[in-house]
């Protein structure tokens, strides 16, 4: 599936039950002071590592739901109605392990190649793909995610498209491949930013953003594809 690269890239096991924390791609104090070394350590040693623990848990006392992919269990609507706990810990755990990955030191800057010819195809711009990308994130109410994705559903009219999530929401269980994504949740940036999202995001754009990974997320699910 679309997926399973991905998964395989940002190390996510495959197994729910061997989910894991995986390690930042990156020291604590890198992203300074865009976010802060107390910020990183905190949301990925706390927050992250909790919704790994806890999904391990819930999934040892679950045989049946042990025994799915991370990926399944997202895309499983009967587990989202029926055991949303487990899916918001298995899709939290998921999307900040996704989330490192987007991130890297003297980040920002634009895509190139492949992706960028798809940005210009699909939005008009890179203007326009940060503009939407930035909305998003912003009219996001509470938590969530603002995400790049990868509309393959209709064969013969695959496209990019920007879309925000709500809680631990993923892209996956609307049939989008995530590429890119914001994390808006507020421990994610209130240490540095308090209320003021925008500058956050802001700063993810332009000092944070690893166009290089959702590069390589593209390219992985359309290895034949000509470059644009």
């Amino acid at each position: 599936m679309l997926f399973r690269s991905i998964l395989a890239y940002i190390g996510v096991s495959f197994a729910a039950a061997a989910i894991e924390l995986p390690d930042l791609p990156y020291s604590y104090d890198a992203l300074a002071p865009s976010i802060s070394e107390k910020t990183l350590r905190t949301h990925h040693s706390k927050h992250h590592a909790k919704y790994v623990n806890t999904a391990n848990e819930m999934l040892k006392s679950d045989p049946s739901h042990a025994k799915l992919s991370a990926e399944k269990i997202i895309q499983d609507r009967k587990v989202r109605a029926n055991n949303p706990s487990l899916f918001n810990n298995v899709a939290q755990a998921w999307n900040h392990a996704f989330y490192w990955k987007c991130l890297k030191p003297n980040g920002g800057g634009q895509p190139t190649g492949k992706l960028m010819g798809m940005i210009e195809r699909d939005f008009g711009s890179f203007d326009a793909l940060r503009t939407k990308m930035e909305n998003e994130a912003l009219t996001c109410f509470g938590s969530g995610w603002a995400w790049l994705g990868y509309d393959g559903k209709n064969r013969g009219h695959e496209k990019l498209v920007v879309i925000k999530t709500s809680g631990a929401e993923n892209p996956m269980a609307f049939g989008i491949t995530p590429l890119l994504t914001i994390d808006v949740w507020e421990h994610a940036y209130y240490l540095d930013f308090q209320e003021k999202r925008g500058d956050y995001v802001k700063a993810y754009f332009d000092t944070l953003v690893n166009w290089s990974f959702a590069e390589e997320n593209l390219k992985s699910i359309l290895p034949g594809h000509e470059e644009l």
